[in-house]
């Protein structure tokens, strides 16, 4: 299991993943600290099925508000819950999306090899906003710009993101830098 660390400039923060992938499956743990919207703590456990599909993500965000906890459940048919309870706004994701982390955007791109052979898909997402964990549904476009190179568009958003060979973020401009690596 490898550590990832990464400057989150759009949360005035840090984070740091413990990834490891076998198999087509993806489990990582991660921290975070930002400062932006508010100050906050993140903890997380992710853990994919085959194919890199969300199967779990559970999180905790403590702010000044106090602690929060979510546990994200996909049951692998298309159907998410959130803490025991159906998200039909989101039924057919396949990934989960923790706002302000770079991790998460390696599932889709390792599915579908997008950081290595040209392609374009969209996808439906369980993006959870960050530090008060409400999950929405979340529209997005990943695009292969070249070898490593992979647009990401959401809605009026749009970022060319740098990937290593494994599927991990290096930059995510506006977003993210990695700072060290695997």
């Amino acid at each position: 299991m490898g550590a990832i660390t990464w400057e989150v400039s759009g949360s005035q923060g840090f984070e740091t993943a413990w990834a490891e992938q076998e198999d087509g499956v993806l489990r990582a743990r991660g921290r975070a600290v930002g400062t932006v919207p508010e100050p906050y703590w993140i903890s997380y456990e992710l853990e994919t099925a085959e194919g890199f599909v969300t199967r779990r993500l559970s999180v905790t965000a403590e702010a000044e508000a106090g602690t929060r906890s979510l546990d994200l459940l996909h049951d692998g048919q298309g159907r998410w819950t959130a803490n025991g309870e159906p998200l039909p706004d989101v039924d057919g994701a396949l990934d989960c999306d923790l706002g302000l982390c770079p991790l998460t955007n390696t599932m889709p791109v390792l599915r579908h090899g997008l950081h290595l052979a040209s392609g374009e898909r969209e996808f439906l997402m369980a993006w959870v906003s960050v530090p008060d964990l409400a999950v929405r549904p979340s529209r997005q476009t990943y695009t292969h710009l070249g070898p490593g190179r992979v647009r990401f568009a959401s809605g009026d958003f749009r970022s060319d993101l740098e990937f290593d060979e494994e599927g991990y973020v290096v930059e995510y401009p506006s977003l993210a830098t990695r700072l060290t690596a695997r």
